[in-house]
């Protein structure tokens, strides 16, 4: 398979956990573990999975200077984000999140094109109107209200948008520089370090005799799926498309999730549904596919042998 077809595979199968993984958040929070505890616990879990693999299979040096912007990645894609999100989740609701959440693909591509990474063709910027527009027929027929009683909530979630956003612009070239493994081990070090301080009071608080089997495989699936596979395949991705791709595949979330409702019974397909569908299929293609090719592809840059220190 071609990279290219690999990364876009790679990012559907990444936004397919994402579909899923409110619904199995839900059967553990709040009940069993508070949101900020279980950061802590996918957090860490993640960072040991990562740092084990990256000892065996990769052996790569980082340059010094390369570690601050690896710190603010572990800021922006690990901390804000996942903090805020929840934080934001607990006062709104979920479909107003989904609504602002949505956002993320058009804040992605105004931040690569601020920043001179990507260029504005009709095509991306059509494609972002029809997905975001698909997104939108989707969500809007459940029912939203933005009021006094969730304006917190909702901006906390515009602020765990706008730092994803950020994330997935500013990582980019840390990609083509090192390999994905040591790029998303040094995110998830930096970012357990506030995690820590934030969730254990939480995670000091869980009852774990009261876990049954379904509670311990939904913990499973959110820390293996939905954070450690999550993460790796959207950097593997990164390596071959634009951040605007990535963040353009959100869209496919929306969707997702109603196909996974209506595989499981708690859902139906109708006429809605199907044109929802066409726009944001339609709308992903032109931001992956249509138009120019990227932009620019610096080659693997190796670091300075006289700026190395070994990991």
């Amino acid at each position: 398979m071609k990279p290219v077809l690999r990364a876009h595979l790679f990012l559907f199968i990444v936004n397919l956990f994402y579909g899923a993984g409110f619904s199995v958040s839900k059967m553990v929070m709040p009940d069993f573990i508070e949101p900020f505890g279980f950061i802590l616990i996918r957090v860490s879990v993640t960072t040991v999975l990562f740092f084990l693999i990256h000892h065996f299979w990769i052996k790569e040096k980082v340059a010094n200077k390369d570690f601050l912007l690896l710190a603010v990645c572990g800021l922006f894609g690990v901390v804000i984000n996942q903090e805020m999100f929840f934080m934001g989740l607990k006062i709104t609701t979920p479909i107003n999140a989904s609504l602002i959440m949505i956002m993320t693909p058009i804040l992605v591509f105004v931040i690569s094109f601020l920043g001179g990474s990507e260029k504005a063709t009709w095509q991306k910027i059509i494609g972002l109107v029809l997905g975001f527009s698909g997104a939108l027929f989707i969500l809007a027929g459940r029912g939203f209200s933005f009021s006094g009683e969730t304006v917190l909530g909702d901006f906390f979630i515009l602020v765990n948008a706008t730092s994803y956003a950020i994330y997935l612009v500013i990582v980019r070239p840390l990609m083509q520089k090192y390999h994905p493994l040591t790029v998303v081990k040094w995110v998830f070090f930096f970012g357990l370090i506030p995690v820590f301080a934030l969730g254990y009071g939480q995670f000091s608080a869980i009852q774990w005799v009261t876990f049954g089997t379904e509670t311990w495989l939904a913990v499973a699936f959110i820390i293996i799926c939905t954070t450690f596979l999550a993460y790796l395949l959207n950097m593997l991705a990164l390596r071959e498309v634009h951040s605007s791709v990535v963040g353009a595949y959100i869209y496919l979330q929306p969707i997702l999730a109603t196909l996974i409702s209506i595989a499981l019974g708690k859902d139906a397909l109708n006429s809605n549904k199907l044109v929802a569908a066409a726009l944001i299929f339609s709308g992903v293609y032109l931001v992956s596919f249509a138009g120019p090719k990227k932009m620019y592809d610096k080659p693997k840059e190796e670091p300075d042998s006289d700026d190395l220190i070994l990991e």
